[in-house]
């Protein structure tokens, strides 16, 4: 029998989405021939189903240490202290075969210090398709959860949805954009998938990954980095012990931020409160550089520097660090190209 387009695309959905065990009861007799004619199908065809259509399997979903460092260190720039954090916390969690809860990283800084980026860095260097996998959820805070009215409907349809997800592919990833704008308490409704239990609900969701993005606290990561230059000391210098748990008790207690008085930080289910610095003239030059490298354009120091220029710095007199970081970069680099 010669399979049809239409086996092909059933096969598809049963193989790679984990939507076979979720359908509806059929007849016996349907059922029987439907799984007579698929294991045939499967024997002479899996081969190129796997590799045509993303699935939650090795072929798509294998992590890259070697290309993670790599990529930190060409393109994240006067971040030390995150590049660190990240690249031990998900090569650990990665290489566990047994981890004990799902990954949690809850990212702080300014705009524009590469928060958005890392996300990315670490997408690309376990899925296949990056940002773009089936597999990689991204939720915005104003985008998808706009109306505090609607409060407990979102609550229900978060979980819903991580649940739906991770009983697809248990190696999922969700990123949250613009938590400093999520409604306090919302968040609290995953908490029990970021939690120690084997499963919820006979789901696991301990190989999931999780990551918060959020412009909260980056205030005052912005004046420790200040102090530190005020005394004249190396910004390398400064360690995650210096901001860490004054960055947790802050946005913790900020009442315009979704982590306000969360569960998730009060049971310690946050690995790691991971800083970003502002950014200073010269890694502003240096995204400079990295974009024009992006496009395949011959590297000029001249245009970074008048790129620059061009940017609002902090505090005003002595214009130490970029307000926005490197987030402009891109658009004011088409007016010099």
């Amino acid at each position: 029998m010669k399979p049809s387009r239409r086996h092909f695309l059933l096969l598809s959905v049963l193989l790679c989405s984990g939507l076979g065990g979720a359908m509806e009861p059929i007849s016996t007799t349907i059922a029987v021939g439907m799984a007579a004619t698929l294991t045939a199908f499967l024997a002479s065809y899996q081969d190129i189903l796997y590799h045509f259509t993303e699935c939650c399997r090795p072929g798509w979903i294998s992590f890259n240490g070697t290309g993670l460092e790599e990529d930190l260190n060409r393109n994240v720039f006067g971040q030390h202290i995150a590049s660190r954090i990240i690249l031990k916390a998900v090569s650990g969690f990665m290489n566990n075969p047994n981890p004990k809860k799902p990954l949690v990283l809850s990212l702080h800084g300014w705009t524009g210090t590469g928060k958005n980026l890392i996300s990315q860095l670490i997408a690309e260097n376990i899925y296949k398709e990056g940002m773009g996998s089936n597999f990689v959820h991204v939720f915005t805070s104003t985008l998808h959860f706009p109306h505090p009215s609607q409060y407990l409907t979102y609550k229900s349809q978060l979980q819903q949805w991580i649940k739906g997800n991770v009983t697809n592919c248990e190696q999922s990833m969700f990123i949250f954009d613009e938590m400093d704008k999520m409604h306090p308490g919302l968040i609290d409704s995953i908490k029990p998938f970021l939690d120690y239990y084997d499963k919820v609900d006979g789901v696991s969701y301990r190989k999931a990954i999780f990551i918060f993005l959020s412009n909260a606290g980056g205030d005052g990561i912005a004046q420790r980095a200040l102090e530190f230059w005020k005394e004249g000391r190396n910004r390398e210098e400064i360690e995650l012990k210096d901001l860490e748990t004054h960055l947790a008790l802050s946005v913790f207690n900020n009442n315009q931020s979704g982590f306000y008085r969360t569960s998730l930080i009060d049971k310690n289910l946050v690995d790691f409160f991971v800083p970003f610095l502002p950014l200073e003239y010269r890694h502003v030059v240096q995204c400079a550089m990295a974009e024009m490298r992006e496009r395949q354009l011959a590297t000029n120091k001249d245009v970074a520097d008048k790129v620059a220029k061009e940017l609002v710095y902090f505090p005003k007199s002595e214009r130490v660090f970029s307000v926005k970081g490197c987030k402009t970069i891109s658009s004011k680099l088409d007016y010099y190209t």
